[in-house]
């Protein structure tokens, strides 16, 4: 027989054939079964010739796509009871939950609050069986104080909340206060840490980043038991998630991470009811195989959960394949259309496609098809639930992910289920309720109804069901998800001497504000108390830095550690990765990189363990890129240090408008738990992060926010380091104080010259230096320098004191305090838009003034860079002349004669 494929190029005729013949006679077996039993038949030996090949070790490729049918047979699924589990006493739990998230939901609709209750409807079975069977808490005898880690779908909060209630943890008072925070009673709408911190551990309602961040959190589950911090091998993490939520980018930005670690100690549960917020996820096509082929692709062990138990007959009737086929085939926007439809319509439109599916559609009676097409879910038996996660745990060596498919308002009755507008639909009617209840099979009387508002319903504190969770809880280690913050130690204070290093100035050398950061870090990390607990976590760029040094020390963190000889083995600096190693760096990934982040600042609470990370990163890829991450560290109650490397608009000299950072402290401004510094000194550096430490892992003093963190911007312009000036440190952490005077700079004034002051932060100060010599030189004005190392942290004093007055208390703002007596103006400038130094003009009593880089960024020299945005030394002279002029102090003249000589 002639092989029909052997006309088509195939990469196979590279390779030598030992066994022409041979290969032959397989692709005519092939043909033959083609055509006498169909290609339904010879593809399905060639399936299980692949995975007979597979289990035998043979290293083929595997398929990255399956038929449209469940992963488990129901003939493989382990049963609930033979774990100790009653179903029908689950099933009476969760009705209550679904009752209760519903009313919840409702009662507060008529506040106008809102609320979801199609997601948790549909994946009620999702959450309950595994809180019923595998969810362990921080009790849990094998993760003790960490148990596992629970990412929840935020839309599926009230659920929780619902079950919450039903063991005891939530009261009535508490559920109707959802969304309803300001009394300090309240359910946050979604998973917040920051708003209810003995509950939450994980934000996850900015869709994409749960994914990422559970990824990420297995990844640092491995690192802290491979560098012997902590054993943490017995927790699993469990990410929550939707199939729309999964066209997030950052949602499979990390898949492959995860496969190629083996992170064997995560699995994702993705809610497959074909919808997102406003409609079908894939319309025209199928999201669930689309899935499948993107996780197998990236490696991970894929599990699916689409039909239920009344699916077996119809499969066992499919002897021709046509039932499979026409699964595959149906999109899924037609798949929740028959969700909608009567038995005579899907009788036509699916079974009628097809004449051997017509057949087996007259041996099925109107209630089957219903059955099957509007009940008989994968992920909603409890059973098959079991089975996918008993699967997932006991996979090894790679991820996995569950596809279970669902229906979207499921139990909610006909006008939910499967709607396109069930995300935004808040309520149920007292009928529908009604109906809801005769379905859920629950014991609440039409007399509970009180002037319509649906009552929540509770089968009592010493009940069979509430009994049941509360063993079933205690057996897994206690209550979850739960957040606690164990009761730890302060750190020891690293040795004095690390901070003190730049006190005495750099002399004639010159140093950038970035060496010194990564300088006080390489001291720090020496520290024998707490050096081990710092995690340097660098995305691809530690070189630039300088930070190449750590390598050989530190060791880069690798689960394989080195398989291979570096190429600069022969080398002080060599590339060294270790099964130990301390240093996470990430490639080309900031999202990756916070994610990192994110785990390890908040390891405290998570695993009871104080880790210091410090990111560094280039400033204008920080924040500009992963704000949103940002946002998630504060909500998530994370300590650390964020660095912004290479910062400033004007400092990155020939790399233009892409790396040139103007507004990242801007954006930070914006975050409350964010503590933003531009230091201009080495000196300035380690007194922030001195009292970094201290506040966020020392002794913090009383009413003291320790959930906060940092953020640095450092410098790569080498200057000569000055000495630290006595008596600076409270002004260096509260964001301002006199650098000098022109007369202890040692400059020669006329008598009863005209005045400035010059306030600047980070780089800027060595261009307020040079103006103030220019001033005093040639136009005989006196200026005094000052180093604004935090004008945010400054605002917020300030915005402090002008609510404690509002509250009839005397208080005045540290930068009116600082700038009190002085009666000249005030000029400020810095490496940024002229925003960040506004902050604070409204409390500065002197007549104010400031320069910035605003504008978009640009290639060129420093010099030439900072001259277009009007920033540099001279600029500031003639703006410094302007602003006296206005005031009379020195003539006019003199603006149009600086402008000119300068040039401007």
């Amino acid at each position: 027989m002639t092989d029909p494929v052997g006309k088509i190029p195939s990469e196979l005729d590279q390779l030598p054939d030992r066994d022409t013949e041979e290969t032959a006679e397989w692709a005519a077996s092939l043909d033959a079964v083609t055509k006498a039993a169909g290609p339904h038949r010879a593809a399905y030996l060639m399936r299980r010739t692949l995975q007979h090949a597979e289990g035998a070790g043979l290293a083929l490729p595997k398929l990255l796509e399956t038929d449209y049918v469940n992963t488990i047979p129901t003939a493989a699924e382990p049963s609930i009871g033979e774990a100790g589990g009653d179903e029908e006493m689950e099933r009476k739990i969760t009705a209550w939950n679904r009752w209760n998230a519903a009313a919840m939901v409702t009662r507060g609709s008529k506040y106008g609050v809102g609320g979801h209750i199609a997601t948790f409807a549909s994946a009620a079975w999702l959450y309950e069986t595994g809180f019923n069977h595998f969810f362990k808490g921080k009790e849990s005898g094998d993760a003790a104080g960490s148990g596992d880690q629970l990412y929840i779908q935020g839309h599926a909060s009230p659920g929780i909340y619902a079950r919450a209630f039903l063991d005891g943890r939530l009261n009535e008072t508490h559920l109707d206060n959802f969304r309803q925070e300001s009394g300090g009673n309240g359910l946050p709408s979604y998973p917040h840490p920051r708003r209810l911190p003995w509950l939450w551990e994980f934000p996850t309602v900015s869709m994409g980043l749960g994914p990422l961040s559970a990824i990420y959190q297995a990844r640092f589950n491995r690192y802290l038991t491979n560098r012997g911090i902590k054993d943490v091998s017995s927790s699993h993490v469990w990410a929550f998630l939707g199939d729309g939520e999964m066209d997030e980018p950052e949602s499979t930005a990390a898949l492959a991470l995860a496969a190629r670690e083996g992170l064997d100690n995560l699995t994702f549960v993705i809610n497959c009811n074909l919808q997102r917020l406003d409609g079908p996820v894939r319309a025209n096509f199928k999201i669930v195989q689309e899935l499948e082929a993107q996780f197998r692709g990236a490696g991970w062990n894929v599990v699916k959960s689409l039909w239920g138990n009344a699916w077996d007959e119809l499969f066992a009737l499919d002897t021709t394949g046509a039932l499979v086929r026409r699964l595959r085939e149906v999109p899924d926007a037609q798949v929740q259309t028959y969700q909608t439809r009567d038995a005579a319509y899907i009788r036509e439109d699916f079974f009628g496609k097809d004449p051997a599916l017509a057949e087996m559609a007259k041996l099925l009676s109107d209630d089957k098809i219903l059955e099957c097409f509007h009940l008989s879910r994968g992920g909603h038996e409890p059973r098959k639930v079991y089975a996918a996660y008993k699967a997932a745990l006991e996979f090894k060596g790679a991820p996995t992910v569950i596809l279970a498919q669902t229906v979207k308002g499921f139990t909610l009755g006909e006008g939910f289920a499967s709607k396109n507008a069930n995300h935004q639909m808040k309520k149920l009617s007292t009928d529908e309720f009604k109906n809801m209840r005769d379905l859920l099979e629950l014991p609440i009387s039409d007399s509970q109804f009180v002037d319509g508002v649906v009552p929540y319903g509770h089968p009592g504190a010493d009940s069979p069901e509430v009994r049941y969770l509360q063993e079933r809880r205690a057996a897994l280690g206690g209550p979850a998800p739960a957040r606690r913050v164990h009761p730890l130690a302060p750190l020891p204070a690293p040795a004095e001497k690390a901070f003190t290093a730049f006190d005495k100035g750099s002399g004639s050398q010159s140093v950038a504000t970035t060496m010194a950061f990564v300088r006080l870090i390489k001291d720090l990390v020496r520290d024998k108390e707490t050096g081990k607990r710092w995690v340097p976590i660098v995305p691809d760029e530690a070189r630039t830095f300088g930070m190449e040094s750590l390598f050989p020390s530190l060791g880069i963190y690798s689960p394989k550690g080195q398989t291979y000889e570096p190429v600069d083995r022969d080398q002080l600096m060599y590339y060294k990765e270790a099964v130990n190693g301390q240093i996470l760096n990430e490639g080309i990934t900031e999202a990756g990189s916070m994610a990192d982040f994110i785990a390890a600042s908040t390891s405290y609470a998570t695993h009871g363990e104080a880790m210091i990370p410090f990111y560094i990163f280039y400033s204008m890829f920080g924040w500009q890129r992963t704000a949103d991450q940002m946002w998630q560290l504060g909500d998530q109650l994370g300590r650390g240090f964020l660095v912004g490397a290479t910062a400033g608009r004007t400092t990155l000299t020939g790399e233009g408008l892409q790396h040139a950072d103007g507004h990242s402290p801007v954006i930070a401004a914006t975050n409350p738990a964010a503590l933003t510094y531009d230091p201009a000194f080495a000196y300035e550096v380690a007194a922030i992060v001195k009292e970094g430490l201290r506040r966020m892992y020392g002794e913090a003093a009383e009413g003291e926010d320790r959930d906060v963190f940092y953020y640095l911007t450092v410098y790569n312009e080498p200057m000569p380091q000055p000495a630290k000036p006595a008596g600076v440190d409270e002004g260096i952490i509260k964001g301002l104080y006199r650098f000098n005077t022109a007369e202890s700079a040692g400059l020669e004034l006329p008598a009863n010259a005209a005045r400035i002051q010059l306030l600047s932060s980070g780089t800027a100060i060595h261009w307020a230096l040079q103006a103030q010599k220019l001033l005093a030189e040639e136009w005989g004005v006196g200026a005094d320098v000052w180093s604004a190392t935090s004008w945010t942290e400054l605002r917020r004093d300030a915005l402090e004191a002008d609510a404690a007055l509002l509250r009839g208390e005397e208080r005045v703002p540290y930068v009116r305090k600082a700038l009190e007596g002085v009666e000249s103006p005030v000029l400020a400038v810095s490496d940024y838009m002229r925003q960040v130094p506004d902050q604070i003009a409204q409390w500065v009593e002197q007549d104010w003034s400031s320069l910035g880089a605003d504008g978009f960024g640009l290639s060129d020299t420093r010099d030439a860079a900072r001259r277009h945005f009007g920033v540099d030394a001279q600029s500031i002279v003639v703006a410094a002349l302007a602003q006296l002029a206005r005031r009379g102090e020195v003539a006019a003249t003199a603006v149009k004669e600086a402008r000119e000589r300068y040039g401007l």
